[in-house]
């Protein structure tokens, strides 16, 4: 099958940067990314581009290049299911918060409804592509509804996970590491699988395209991602001993990254990771363990969330300790509310569980991030239940300007490693604050040495 229509179902942080990458580099294939979100459509297809609903560096770019020509944003769901050849489902699994395998299992309702959907539209044979980030044996879950519509038409099933890392998601599509998929091992399923392989190498070498049977890429992202997490959790519980020991974790990090076995990469100390996928994935990996009654298995990787949480929560009661154990009425101002630099997602980011512990506090809170609204940032707290929306309004306020925001404030925590903080007038900003005056350096981007020059009473993390 030569595929020159496709359509993805969901117009988020994974279907948004995908989709326009491959039309960018498939001038040949119309692309149409549906979303039930009318606002979230309107802001892809706004004619200013900067006001695309999700920020990646160079994704502005191939949007603007792409769009209109071969490369569409609408709301007509329908329409476009029936016109594809290929259809990606990429919408939301976010954990269960109810029911059996509450917070822990993945929350499969939107994608069954994809599926259903898909059934009730298709009149000619089509591909499904799971791009969320599913359990194992999901794809027999979707081929089972898509299979019993009784309308004969004929549904394969393959599995293409994303491994993008938010921030640098355009140059990770751009440049592979592997493309990953899996698909039927019958005559169909390789057809189907050869058809996206297709796809891909119009820009992905060959080499780096690697198929599999449809379980062990399902198998394969979550492992990814506990694998990923997990080193982030190790080098931050060493950060911790490292500040009792008088060690420097930075320095440890670097010692052991230069052993080709382990290598480089997550070693970062930092106030712990976030996103939507690393604590979702390893809890489902726990979730699936324990179906199988695996419970040692699960019992593993559930401490990799555990140690995460921790951190998180002893960065917060650090400052409360460092404070002369109170923050009540102090304004403690954060810098960064993203779970990482370079993305306006705050999806599970550790600072909305350190601002939470604070305003148990009583602390005041001030944010300043460069790409999250302050609508977005109190919307996060809500969503935690912990107050009410009035509550947390009195106790945060979002200034645009990082100068005014630490202006009067007892402590400022780093929370997000986004540069531009790195290139302050430090000396400025000590200036007119509260003293003493303390920095909380949640992801170590800051000089020490200079900060405590100036005045500062500064604190890393496995420092």
């Amino acid at each position: 099958m030569k595929v020159k229509n496709i359509c993805c179902i969901g117009a988020g942080y994974v279907g948004g940067p995908t989709m326009a990458v491959i039309a960018y580099k498939c001038p040949d294939i119309k692309v149409t990314v549906v979303d039930v979100n009318e606002a979230r459509i309107k802001a892809w297809n706004d004619e200013d581009i900067s006001n695309i609903p999700i920020y990646e560096p160079g994704l502005e770019d191939l949007v603007a290049e792409a769009r209109g020509r071969n490369l569409f944003f609408s709301t007509d769901v329908e329409k476009a299911i029936d016109e594809a050849e290929m259809i990606f489902i990429s919408v939301n699994t976010p954990t269960k918060t109810y029911g059996l395998g509450k917070g822990k299992a993945a929350d499969l309702k939107y994608i069954e409804l994809c599926a259903r959907q898909i059934a009730s539209v298709a009149k000619t044979d089509k591909i499904v592509v799971e791009k969320s980030t599913l359990p194992v044996r999901t794809a027999e879950a979707i081929k089972s509804i898509l299979d019993n519509t009784g309308n004969g038409v004929k549904f394969e099933i393959l599995s293409n996970p994303e491994f993008l890392a938010e921030g640098t998601a355009v140059q990770d599509l751009l440049n592979p590491d592997r493309v990953l998929i899996g698909g039927g091992t019958d005559e169909d399923g390789f057809a189907a699988i050869n058809a996206l392989v297709e796809v891909y190498a119009n820009w992905v070498d060959r080499e780096k395209i690697l198929t599999t049977n449809v379980w062990s890429s399902e198998l394969s992202k979550l492992t990814a991602n506990a694998f990923l997490a997990q080193r982030v959790s190790s080098i931050n519980a060493m950060s911790e001993l490292c500040e009792k020991t008088g060690a420097d974790v930075s320095e440890v990090a670097r010692a052991i990254g230069m052993d080709s076995r382990i290598g480089s990469k997550f070693l970062k100390a930092s106030v712990g990771f976030g996103g939507s996928c690393f604590q979702k994935d390893i809890l489902n990996l726990v979730y699936i363990a324990k179906s199988y009654g695996l419970h040692e298995v699960a019992d593993y990787w559930e401490q990799v969330v555990i140690m995460n949480d921790h951190q998180k929560r002893r960065f917060a009661v650090n400052i409360v300790k460092t404070l002369y154990n109170t923050v009540s009425g102090k304004k403690i101002t954060f810098l960064g509310w993203a779970f990482k630099k370079d993305t306006n997602d705050t999806r599970e980011s550790a600072a909305i569980y350190v601002a939470d512990d604070l305003l148990n506090e009583q602390a005041n809170i001030a944010v300043y991030d460069p790409k999250v609204s302050d609508q977005k940032i109190l919307s996060d707290l809500n969503y935690l239940e912990t107050r009410s929306e009035a509550e947390n309004r009195e106790g945060i306020e979002v200034n645009q300007d990082p100068y005014e925001v630490c202006k009067d404030a007892h402590a400022i925590a780093v929370l997000t490693e986004w540069d531009e903080f790195k290139g302050y007038d430090w000396q400025k900003i000590y200036d007119n604050m509260k003293k003493p005056a303390f920095v909380f350096d949640g992801r170590n981007i800051l000089d020490g040495e200079e900060l405590r020059r100036i005045g500062f009473v500064y604190k890393g993390i496995g420092r």
